[in-house]
């Protein structure tokens, strides 16, 4: 089976006004996750939870600029750190242990783009929503220097499989992937292409899933959202869009395709 992302990050400055924009735009409900020496804001929805929240100051790194990011499962963190540095990534915070939840540790791969990895605790395995539901995670989308370098390095240590090649043009190919899910929750572009921003950094995006995009724009807006990339058709029948929060935080949103 393989592994895929199970947890998903908001590092901002100010966690009680993320959760009131998120709250607007996506529909999460919040709740304090009950850590005894830091304020930790867990999100979801019909009381299954999908991420948290926390200040850049609760990590020690006041002041930095806000972003998403997400852990991918891993069995044996140990092993796994290893194999990250022998094959060219980065341990920028080595293991550390969540008592009573797990382990996890924030890395980049070869290409410099972050994300974390996380070893459960224990065998219990919380109610998580469906991967279209509202609420939740739709889309994984990995912008990096070289797309295939970066899939071969993904399938090696997380067993990610090759799914749907876009032929997008001049715009290259956009390739997408499955994880540990019956249908592909991702896809890959190199950055260097014709059609993507200069100045763009290798980054994870992560797309938010809405009942409407259009209601969801209008949301962005009135809550003190930019918006960067209006809503757009995408193969498959979804629409997707990119903003930026109240606080300058870069996220998506897409609506899956009508049943």
């Amino acid at each position: 089976m393989a592994d895929g992302f199970v947890w998903y990050e908001l590092m901002t400055n100010d966690v009680d006004k993320a959760a009131a924009f998120y709250g607007k735009v996506v529909g999460w409900d919040v709740h304090d996750a009950g850590m005894p020496d830091m304020k930790y804001t867990i999100f979801g929805r019909d009381s299954k939870d999908v991420g948290g929240m926390m200040t850049w100051a609760a990590a020690g790194a006041p002041g930095m600029p806000p972003e998403w990011v997400g852990h991918i499962h891993t069995a044996k963190l140990d092993e796994e750190l290893k194999s990250v540095v022998a094959d060219g990534g980065t341990i920028i915070k080595p293991a550390q242990e969540i008592p009573g939840v797990g382990r996890f540790a924030v890395v980049l791969d070869p290409q410099k783009v972050k994300h974390l990895l996380f070893e459960p605790g224990g065998s219990y395995v919380p109610p998580r929503l469906g991967q279209m539901d509202v609420g939740n995670v739709g889309w994984h989308e990995l912008l990096t220097d070289d797309a295939e370098k970066a899939f071969a390095y993904y399938a090696k240590h997380y067993g990610w499989e090759k799914d749907y090649a876009h032929d997008m043009g001049a715009m290259g190919v956009y390739q997408t992937f499955r994880t540990n899910t019956p249908r592909y929750t991702g896809g890959m572009m190199s950055i260097s292409r014709p059609g993507i921003p200069e100045g763009t950094q290798p980054r994870w995006i992560f797309y938010f899933t809405v009942d409407d995009i259009d209601g969801a724009q209008k949301r962005v807006t009135d809550a003190g959202g930019t918006i960067t990339l209006p809503p757009m058709d995408v193969p498959g029948g979804s629409r997707v869009m990119q903003a930026v929060d109240d606080q300058g935080c870069a996220f998506a949103l897409m609506q899956g395709p009508k049943a």
